[in-house]
């Protein structure tokens, strides 16, 4: 890493007279929505069968992820030319009226209605955060309000699953939704004050659109893939064929130009959130599994490493907040070397041979190389792009986050299915891992070629 020479903290960026309403409404927003995302899993087994829609199990979390991409890249077109404060207003009511939606429903296509506006609602507060972010605070200062977030992502992810499961066995299930829109709305209303104080926005003549009907091939081509990695049958591999070529159809035109073959610059830095978010998510999704099947924990220790990611990931993450002069190209860099690692810690778990204590070494380190990479590209992304290109930018960014780990999450279930089992993953998991860390060096290697000046 760079010289940290003057370096020293800035605890004063978030709490300042100028940031502090911002800093509280946009922590409260990304815990209330990092916390609907980490419980609403432990309510689902409950929720669908009281709805009679046991059948549709998967498609909550499908119908949430095709209306979170379709907003995402709309979010991005408004920001170029409007600012962010249409999305920062009309994300929170959508979000908390999915919520609403969900928890009262009494069928399950209602409830269907319910995930898809909290998906939009969603999709937009991503890409308008990012913008208000940046329209709010320094490059200097980038690092702190990210690490900030950071941390708003670790109480959810300790407390949400127990939380939720603690009120669906307690008072229902239609609580974990309903429980939220109150301090959603507190949310909500402090972001109002917040985009009254936002400059008047100046459309760039010039800038890449992204191209909604295109956002709504993606997502559709995200979600066959999802499913057809979920089932194995010739069918599955026609529909999956189909929305494997949608997909790459789509992503010429979401993608800033060059990101595909990584070309120096922006483009590396959308390239690598695909990498590093792929790879990284696609050892999340299995690792339960691995520590049950393979070493016999039961279910509520086997998500206990994930845990510790959140943990270290916070804990790197406010690290890096703390040495505001750091190269955040090497912090990316160094990043990909720590994921590399933790991924190889997996594959070794993944193994009978290797104990299981392993996997919280593995995250632990693995974790931490997330909390220093992710603040990076977000730093990197703003300092790249144009102006009047953020929007665009930040939402091909997510995109690609979205992208890499469903086609690595499916890798890893069409693993399962030719070369291994759910009760023997094994022999799945060696191969996936094999894919993984490769994915993690690429990313070690791209991550040193920049242009020389920014």
């Amino acid at each position: 890493m760079a010289s940290t020479i003057g370096s020293a903290p800035r605890r004063s960026v978030l709490w300042s007279a100028e940031h502090r309403l911002t800093t509280i409404a946009l922590l409260l927003v990304v815990t209330l929505v990092a916390f609907e995302n980490m419980g609403v899993a432990t309510a689902m087994p409950t929720l669908v069968a009281d709805l009679d829609g046991l059948a549709l199990y998967s498609w909550p979390f499908t119908i949430f992820l095709i209306s979170s991409v379709v907003a995402t890249v709309l979010s991005g077109r408004i920001g170029d030319r409007r600012g962010p404060a249409p999305a920062l207003l009309a994300g929170p009511a959508l979000f908390a009226a999915g919520l609403v939606v969900a928890g009262t429903a009494n069928v399950m296509p209602v409830f269907l209605l319910g995930r898809a506006l909290q998906g939009f609602g969603s999709g937009l507060l991503l890409v308008s955060v990012s913008l208000l972010i940046a329209l709010t605070f320094t490059d200097h200062e980038r690092p702190v309000i990210y690490a900030a977030n950071a941390a708003a992502w670790v109480l959810p992810a300790v407390i949400g699953p127990p939380v939720a499961g603690l009120l669906t066995v307690t008072i229902g299930w239609r609580w974990v939704f309903l429980g939220l829109v109150p301090l959603v709305v507190i949310g909500a209303t402090m972001l109002t004050v917040v985009v009254r104080r936002l400059p008047t926005h100046t459309p760039a003549v010039d800038g890449r659109r992204a191209s909604v009907p295109q956002a709504i091939i993606a997502a559709l081509g995200v979600a066959a893939l999802t499913w057809a990695a979920q089932h194995h049958s010739f069918l599955a591999l026609g529909y999956g064929t189909v929305g494997l070529l949608a997909l790459a159809y789509a992503l010429r035109t979401l993608l800033p130009i060059g990101t595909l073959t990584a070309r120096p610059g922006l483009p590396t830095v959308v390239a690598s959130r695909a990498l590093i978010a792929g790879a990284y998510a696609g050892m999340e999704a299995y690792l339960p599994l691995t520590m049950s099947a393979v070493h016999g924990y039961s279910p509520a220790l086997a998500g206990l490493p994930l845990t510790i990611t959140a943990l270290g990931w916070s804990a790197a993450s406010a690290a890096q907040g703390r040495y505001l002069n750091w190269s955040r190209e090497a912090s990316l860099r160094t990043g990909f070397w720590l994921v590399a690692a933790g991924l190889i810690g997996f594959g070794l778990v993944s193994q009978p041979w290797c104990p299981g204590w392993l996997a919280f070494v593995a995250c632990a380190v693995g974790g931490a190389g997330m909390g220093i990479a992710m603040p990076a590209i977000s730093v990197l992304l703003l300092r790249y792009s144009p102006e009047g290109e953020r929007g665009f930018n930040t939402s091909a960014m997510q995109l690609a986050d979205w992208v890499g780990s469903a086609l690595l999450i499916g890798l890893g279930g069409v693993l399962l299915g030719v070369v291994g089992s759910v009760l023997d993953p094994s022999p799945a998991m060696a191969l996936l891992t094999v894919a993984l860390v490769a994915l993690a060096l690429l990313g070690v290697r791209l991550t040193g070629r920049w242009p020389s000046k920014v």
